[in-house]
């Protein structure tokens, strides 16, 4: 078995060039000079031509004049844009009491009840829940918490993962970019590319590039603190499996005295569709979990599960305070978005039209050469671009012209993956087979304008 070989990492396909503004008009043009001027270079765009957007409802964005988008990226709205029963919960608690965790309040007490109780394991029977604002704090607490209770510091993660902007979390994100340093404590194991990877075995191939990266700290003083996985591996390139990956992993682990933490940002609340949590598919228990992202629909609400024996001494000889964390109007959101996931049954509609989805996508395979694998679970899917079927070399360019080609077309997908070839198809879980009819003709229309 092989670890495929990288080429030179490239650019986000579907960033905007601040310095290519003559193709934009007039109105546009100001816009993004003005945001430059207040926001500065940081802060980046989406496309060739940057979208301008005013409101959203459900899985639609739509600009000031009016102009409809179909979202299909957008997992921080899971529930789809402007729910109702959000925004109704929002706006009730805002209207009664809005403050932090260190009053006593019925609200936070039974959100967590019945978020541990989704998890199973001892996690459901004894875990804790603890609060944060956004998913970068709690990857930051979760290592944190590992660190203390290991009294060890390396930290092992896959090659391109996205684990958060924080100094801690950046330090373990080589998604980043190459100029994004990483701790020194940090080791990365190739991801499990199963596309260039003979998938049988794949589980003990991984935990092998594990073990040997424990190895490695051990010789040099650190330790193992814990191992971090977004169990879709999204920014890796979105390989959703084989499902028993993960198992060989947190075996070496914890062998090693190590945590096992599991990173569901991106691939929980129901993203994969046939489970809740992402690490579900693979039949482990993680001893930390965290969560971020889609858990509030758009509220900056976040937290970590974690198992009593790690934090014990953590609560104990440190106090753990957040002032937005947790707060009275963040669980409603948080309560709110998990009852219409129940109640609107999207973890079944994520099977459903995800399936659907991957099976149109799978049809446009057998007419265009460009696109080599189809991969995903549930409503995360990725659509690897290559320049040629039998090499598998990688093909960016055509991933920038379908992102762009999408974008003119009013339907917003992103990219992903080492080499930026991989299409990144996410959209909220209201997501219906109406609306993935219409990312795949308007898909197949960009095809035939670039062949």
């Amino acid at each position: 078995m092989t670890t495929p070989t990288k080429i030179r990492r490239g650019k986000m396909v579907n960033a905007f060039n601040p310095e290519q503004l003559d193709h934009l008009d007039n109105s546009t043009r100001n816009a993004v000079e003005r945001r430059t001027r207040l926001l500065g270079p940081a802060y980046r765009l989406f496309y060739d031509n940057p979208v301008q957007v005013s409101r959203g409802k459900g899985v639609l964005l739509y600009d000031k004049d009016g102009h409809e988008y179909l979202d299909a990226y957008n997992n921080v709205v899971s529930v789809g844009h402007a729910h109702p029963r959000v925004i109704d919960a929002v706006h009730r608690q805002m209207q009664t009491l809005c403050t932090h965790t260190r009053y006593i309040q019925d609200g936070i007490l039974d959100y967590a009840e019945q978020l541990l109780g989704t998890f199973g394991g001892r996690l459901a029977e004894n875990g804790h829940a603890m609060f944060t604002c956004t998913g970068s704090e709690a990857n930051d607490l979760s290592l944190r918490i590992a660190k203390h209770y290991t009294g060890k510091q390396g930290i092992i993660i896959t090659s391109e993962a996205y684990h958060g902007n924080s100094d801690l979390t950046a330090g373990f994100s080589p998604s980043l970019g190459d100029a994004s340093p990483l701790g020194t404590w940090v080791r990365r194991v190739p991801a499990p590319d199963s596309y260039r990877i003979t998938q049988e075995n794949m589980g003990r191939w991984f935990a092998d590039q594990v073990q040997a990266q424990i190895d490695d700290l051990k010789r040099r003083g650190e330790g193992l603190a814990a191992f971090i996985a977004d169990s879709i591996f999204s920014s890796d390139g979105i390989y959703s499996r084989p499902t028993d990956l993960l198992k060989p992993v947190a075996d070496v682990v914890h062998r090693a005295g190590g945590v096992l933490i599991a990173d569901e940002v991106q691939s929980g609340f129901g993203r994969t569709g046939d489970a809740l949590w992402g690490y579900q598919r693979h039949g482990v228990q993680p001893d930390i979990v965290s969560m971020g992202k889609p858990m509030g629909n758009g509220f900056p609400v976040a937290g970590i599960a974690v198992a009593p024996e790690l934090v014990e001494r953590f609560g104990s000889d440190m106090r753990y305070f957040n002032t937005f964390g947790g707060n009275s109007v963040a669980i409603a959101a948080a309560q709110a978005t998990l009852n219409v996931i129940r109640d609107e049954n999207l973890l079944e509609n994520a099977e459903r039209v995800g399936r659907f989805l991957r099976a149109g996508l799978n049809e446009l395979a057998g007419k265009y050469e460009q696109i080599g694998d189809v991969r995903g679970a549930g409503l995360y899917i990725g659509v690897e671009m290559v320049r040629d079927r039998g090499t598998k070399e990688t093909d960016a360019s055509t991933a920038a012209a379908l992102v762009n080609g999408l974008r003119k077309r009013r339907v917003l997908i992103s990219a992903t993956g080492f080499n930026a070839n991989i299409l990144k198809i996410r959209p909220p879980l209201v997501f219906s087979e109406s609306d993935a009819t219409r990312l795949l003709t308007e898909l197949e229309a960009v095809f035939k304008s670039i062949s």
